[in-house]
């Protein structure tokens, strides 16, 4: 055992809302269920079915004030709550989900970025900055780390990580490249680091920049990648407590 699980999060809109969870079932070559089904898609993004790169959506990097709106999916539906914002209830697929959904987001999305413009559906190996069905693994020790770096406590939804371990030393979640991963019923292959964008410098409690935590981690570690993507290998019930261990 190295460590166990802490948290687990899905994002159903990319960008747009995190969703604490207790458990979730985890599917082979799958994403996290229902983690990035939706995209916003940007004016003059690639419209093609499938996956597409970072660039044609709409994400915290670009406005920061997405980072501060929570979701929370109950059924088909979507809840989402920002503090500036009204509440809103979404059915996506539905034909009035889209566009209440871009009018729900214009007052908080910069006026000189590309405007949201339609809501899509994922493919089936979701919409992650990853083109591959990504897990995000992250390490709370990690997390402590950089934040005492900084001197600020981190909120762990700036990094839109799935499932969180705890009992792995700062970084050693570096040294899982390659390997596997049992957590619960599950087993996941470790791929690759995350490299890290600005969308990571916005409090999600309000939506505005207040931590350098780019600048942070390339003078503090001499890279920006914080956490890793992982591939679901064998498919099973993960939940808050379960053991971490290396396969």
């Amino acid at each position: 055992m190295i460590g166990q699980l802490a948290q687990i999060w899905r994002h159903p809109i990319k960008g747009v809302g995190a969703e604490a969870l207790a458990h979730v079932g985890l599917h082979v070559d799958r994403p996290l269920p229902l983690d990035r089904a939706w995209a916003v898609l940007e004016e003059g993004g690639e419209a093609a079915d499938g996956w597409r790169a970072c660039r044609n959506f709409i994400r915290g990097a670009k406005a920061p004030a997405l980072m501060a709106v929570t979701a929370r999916v109950v059924g088909e539906e979507i809840h989402l709550s920002h503090p500036e914002r009204p509440d809103l209830t979404i059915t996506p697929g539905t034909p009035d989900a889209g566009p209440a959904l871009i009018a729900w987001l214009r007052p908080i999305y910069p006026t000189d970025r590309r405007a949201p413009a339609a809501l899509v559906k994922a493919p089936a190996i979701g919409m992650s900055d990853a083109p591959y069905a990504s897990v995000a693994v992250l390490n709370c020790a990690s997390l402590r780390a950089l934040s005492d770096k900084l001197g600020q406590t981190l909120d762990p939804r700036r990094f839109r990580g799935n499932l969180w371990l705890d009992g792995l030393a700062p970084w050693e979640e570096f040294d899982l490249l390659g390997k596997r991963l049992r957590i619960g019923e599950a087993e996941l292959e470790v791929i690759e680091p995350i490299t890290r964008c600005r969308a990571t410098e916005a409090n999600p409690e309000t939506g505005q920049r207040d931590a350098a935590t780019l600048a942070a981690l390339e003078d503090g570690w001499g890279h920006t990648d914080f956490g890793i993507y992982a591939m679901v290998r064998r498919a099973g019930r993960v939940a808050i407590g379960d053991e971490v261990i290396r396969a």
